[in-house]
């Protein structure tokens, strides 16, 4: 096993499926062999839903999302809200409804999450952020 990889986009399998109007899964958590968080890159075209509607409630899971290329459509608690590339939505409250849908032909878009309660502890010292302000 090794320490490390480096790959493209271009490299990275994706998860098969039969149905033509599905958006492309790139599996990244799965296929670099990640256990700490789940990560995956969805990608389609305009109209393409990436993330179906769902909470996390059950997971007790906080998820990011990065708009890599494109834009998409999130709906977040019934507000709609169109993110461009490079972009980031963080949704730390597992109890927000959540969908996303391409807004235009190549977008990517990259999802991180991980149940709140996985035990990461920053390692970072704590008095690099004191002049950094939190997001509200």
């Amino acid at each position: 096993m090794a320490g490390f990889w480096v790959r493209r986009l271009d490299e990275l399998p994706l998860v098969p499926t039969d149905d033509p109007d599905d958006f492309d899964w790139y599996p990244i958590q799965h296929h670099l062999g990640l256990g700490a968080f789940g990560v995956n890159a969805l990608g389609g075209d305009a109209g393409t839903v990436l993330v179906a509607e769902h909470d996390e409630r059950a997971s007790d899971q906080e998820e990011l999302y990065v708009v890599v290329e494109g834009s998409v459509a999130f709906t977040l608690d019934g507000e709609t809200r169109q993110v461009f590339g490079v972009s980031f939505v963080a949704v730390p409250d597992p109890t927000v409804r959540r969908s996303a849908v391409a807004a235009e032909d190549g977008t990517l878009l990259l999802a991180i999450g991980a149940p709140r309660d996985s035990g990461f502890a920053t390692t970072w010292n704590e008095s690099n952020f004191g002049r950094v302000p939190r997001a509200e």
